[in-house]
């Protein structure tokens, strides 16, 4: 997880840039890798307080945690992780949500079906904005009026924390949003998935990076719903789960069996010429195609975002690539985008001293939304 060095602070502090606002930010790092053990932060702060709650909005409802922070709240924030089958019990997010609480802000966790189910489900954005608007009217205590609302997306959760703000009650809650490791246009995730190839946007040069081996299996297995024929979803269920055992396992048995749609889905998914995916998409099922085409952010205006995005995105992401965030954030426009040296997906481990220093420039643009 997180280390912050000693040196990191020296740099600071000979820069003259130390400030209260980046010591918190410091203790807001050490405590994320801290998870459950002590931590400076802790010591200086009440233990939030986790409660249970409905939401409920236009005949839809849910579950969903609130982490109170027990003193003044600075800013309400709605956290969506990535794919976890325990939801909002993961216990690596229970530590992240208290992390955030302990520094004032009210942290809403909703519990979201296809996020447990590793789907990437379009009509889950519409729950996202349920649960800011949610936040946005909640009457706690210990909470000013007009506080901020955020929504923090963590990986595929960015692309959809941005369709819930395209959402009327959404787009109304929402002040800001945080997206850790964004996507921006599917077919260039999709390319990326399959063959490792993204291309860099100021010049059109295409790069190799390995990609994370279990990344398109999990975008197959999310889509198999799609496909008509049970055999066909039957068969692939066996090629996700033989492949995501053992990447070279042997198809040779199961390719032969499959119908017309679910062979073009498997020839998209082995794939590893980045020039043929746009023709190999064309043979996908067109529910599959809708599906990415609604989910990609690329054809939509994302004006009013205008100066109201946190973007943090890893230079070694092999889930998707940081370029992703790079398109995002001009799209919105006026975005802070924080590329991190070192950084994974969503997991800094083995971050170096320049990643720190990153990093933690970033953490001080998310504190900075908080009432002082």
């Amino acid at each position: 997880m997180i280390r912050i060095a000693f040196a990191a602070f020296a740099t600071l502090l000979l820069g003259g840039c130390i400030s209260a606002q980046s010591w918190e930010a410091t203790r807001l790092l050490r405590d994320i890798e801290a998870g459950a053990e002590p931590s400076s932060l802790k010591e200086r702060t009440p233990d939030p307080t986790r409660q249970e709650m409905e939401i409920e909005y236009d005949g839809r409802s849910m579950l969903a945690d609130l982490y109170h922070p027990n003193q003044e709240i600075g800013a309400r924030l709605v956290l969506v992780p990535g794919f976890t089958p325990e939801g909002k019990n993961d216990p690596r997010l229970v530590q992240f949500a208290n992390s955030l609480a302990r520094t004032r802000f009210l942290v809403l966790v909703p519990d979201i079906e296809g996020i447990r189910e590793l789907t990437v489900q379009r009509g889950d954005a519409v729950h996202i904005a349920d649960a800011a608007h949610y936040l946005a009217e909640l009457e706690v205590e210990q909470a000013r009026d007009n506080l901020d609302v955020g929504v923090a997306g963590l990986s595929y959760a960015v692309g959809l924390s941005v369709l819930a703000t395209k959402e009327p009650h959404g787009e109304e809650a929402v002040d800001f949003l945080l997206g850790v490791g964004a996507y921006y246009d599917t077919e260039n995730v999709l390319t990326f998935a399959t063959t490792g190839e993204y291309q860099l946007p100021d010049t059109g040069e295409w790069q190799h990076l390995e990609p994370e081996h279990d990344a398109k299996w999990l975008f197959l297995r999310g889509n198999l719903d799609i496909l008509e024929d049970p055999q066909d979803r039957e068969i692939l269920s066996e090629v996700v789960d033989r492949r995501m055992r053992d990447p070279d396992a042997s198809l040779d048995d199961l390719a032969p069996q499959l119908g017309e749609e679910g062979r073009s889905l498997l020839d998209l998914m082995i794939n590893e010429d980045r020039e043929r995916v746009p023709e190999l998409l064309a043979e996908v099922p067109e529910s599959a195609r809708e599906d990415l085409e609604a989910l990609s952010l690329s054809a939509r205006d994302l004006s009013h975002l205008h100066g109201d995005m946190i973007l943090i995105h890893g230079r070694e992401d092999t889930m998707i690539p940081y370029t992703e965030s790079i398109r995002l954030a001009e799209a919105a426009g006026d975005a802070e985008l924080h590329l991190i040296s070192g950084f994974s997906h969503i997991d800094p481990g083995g971050i170096g001293l320049w990643g720190q220093w990153q990093l933690l420039g970033g953490m001080m643009d998310v504190l900075d939304r908080r009432v002082q």
